[in-house]
């Protein structure tokens, strides 16, 4: 089977849960999966349920400081580039069925990466392996570059009404 490009994307909720949801039925049907998580050193719900299926590993990289477009830290650009380079092993490793860049789009966004890094990776992986793209502020040229694009588009959030994020929901 030929391993496609997918790139979730936009300013709306939805993203990194649409890419667990591909890794879950993967999962049930067998395959392997690795999910990479850019900048989200925190406690996420779904880090606690996933540990339960030998299937899917993640691996999470950054600190548990937000990173701010043209503030970041050395250690943000170093991370960014493990992470990177950890999602780039395993593709070629031969070991997943699918690799999850879970907030790739805003290392790049944010210049922690280089976006032509990117690109070169995508234009050589392996054929077999199927790639999937998360996070705001998708770079026209991944767009392009990918065989299936959805846009996350924020109509109405609870946060305008003043809610805060919730626990087992938001994260």
């Amino acid at each position: 089977m030929e391993g496609l490009i997918q790139v979730y994307f936009g300013n709306g909720k939805g993203k990194t849960t649409a890419a667990l949801g591909l890794a879950l039925r993967a999962a049930g049907r067998g395959k392997e999966v690795l999910i990479v998580q850019f900048m989200k050193k925190w406690d996420y719900g779904e880090l606690h349920s996933i540990q339960l299926i030998p299937q899917i590993t993640v691996k999470t990289f950054g600190t548990k400081d937000f990173v701010y477009k043209g503030k970041a830290k050395e250690i943000d650009y170093q991370e960014a580039k493990k992470a990177f380079a950890e999602g780039v092993q395993a593709a070629k490793s031969g070991q997943y069925d699918i690799i999850i860049f879970d907030e790739l789009n805003v290392a790049i966004y944010f210049e922690l990466l280089e976006l032509q890094q990117v690109l070169d990776f995508l234009e050589e992986k392996p054929v077999e392996v199927e790639i999937i793209i998360t996070g705001r502020n998708a770079p026209k040229e991944i767009i392009d570059k990918a065989d299936l694009v959805t846009e996350m588009c924020e109509i109405k959030h609870p946060y305008q009404k003043g809610i805060q994020a919730r626990i087992g929901i938001e994260y």
